[in-house]
């Protein structure tokens, strides 16, 4: 029960700055960065059609495909998050009058990006939703590992587009653009972390000690594995760490020392579980 309450104070809270960015500085702007709140930005300009009324109505059906899709609780917590961004669209604008921020879309559209991708990211880390495309994009990441930010971005370039036709504006096209991409850039670090790791491994005749220097002078652990070369049939050992960026420079001068002739390939890791990281 703590952990539902939890999760629902969560989707709130990112639901709430996510209205934030909308009110603040994309709907006076015009930016209509993808999804249902870009639908309802493009319908407020052109009719005068309420922004939070227009998100109901079109995430109604997505509601549907929610449930089905990922169970009844997270349908539950989507239209509590698609409902309550309504709610706090008008709670911005009717209730507080909030004041656009500024007039100049390029600042508009980048700090919407940045406010917008936060709300979503810590409505996101709360198994919710705040509706429309967001629900699509994990969609997507569950069936295909695409990360929800770059799936965003491919179900919101449809609308963009929409935009620049509806007002006749390349620009705030262009505009919109910055905003999807700040938007999924932001969205995930929010879900991953800033603390990226590295992962190596490591080919070499002198594994032993490469192993031996790794444990002692970086302290981190490490994996032997076995490998066998396709081309030579030669089997060769193989050693397997996760350290900080601040270690990569560090971890390269053993392996240069001990066996300048070790094959090595470093990569990133965005989120890594377990001693000496994120318990």
């Amino acid at each position: 029960m703590k952990k539902e309450i939890r999760d629902y104070l969560g989707i709130l809270v990112g639901v709430t700055i996510t209205a934030l960015s909308l009110v603040w500085l994309q709907i006076p702007n015009k930016i209509a960065a993808g999804g249902v709140g870009g639908l309802a930005v493009i319908t407020y300009h052109l009719w005068g059609w309420p922004v939070s009324l227009t998100m109901i109505l079109i995430n109604i059906p997505l509601f549907l495909a929610s449930f089905r899709t990922f169970g009844p609780r997270f349908g539950a917590k989507t239209l509590f998050g698609a409902a309550f961004i309504s709610i706090m669209i008008e709670f911005w604008d009717s209730v507080i009058k909030i004041t656009p921020l500024t007039k100049d879309p390029l600042l508009a559209s980048l700090y919407g990006g940045l406010i917008a991708g936060i709300g979503m990211g810590i409505a996101f880390r709360f198994r919710g939703s705040t509706g429309g495309t967001d629900l699509a994009a994990q969609l997507l990441n569950r069936v295909s590992g695409i990360s929800v930010g770059h799936s965003l971005l491919i179900f919101d370039s449809g609308v963009i587009a929409l935009a620049g036709i509806a007002f006749s504006s390349t620009e705030l096209a262009l505009y919109a653009t910055i905003t999807m991409f700040v938007t999924g850039k932001i969205l995930d670090t929010v879900l991953e972390g800033l603390d990226y790791a590295k992962a190596a491994l490591i080919i070499s005749k002198h594994s032993a000690a490469i192993g031996e220097k790794i444990l002692t002078d970086l302290q981190r652990g490490a994996t032997a594995l076995t490998g066998k070369g396709l081309y030579s049939t030669a089997h060769k050992e193989v050693i397997l760490c996760v350290i900080s960026r601040a270690e990569e420079i560090r971890l390269k001068e053993i392996v240069r020392t001990i066996d300048p002739r070790a094959f090595v390939i470093i990569t990133d890791v965005h989120e890594v579980l377990g001693e000496g990281f994120k318990e």
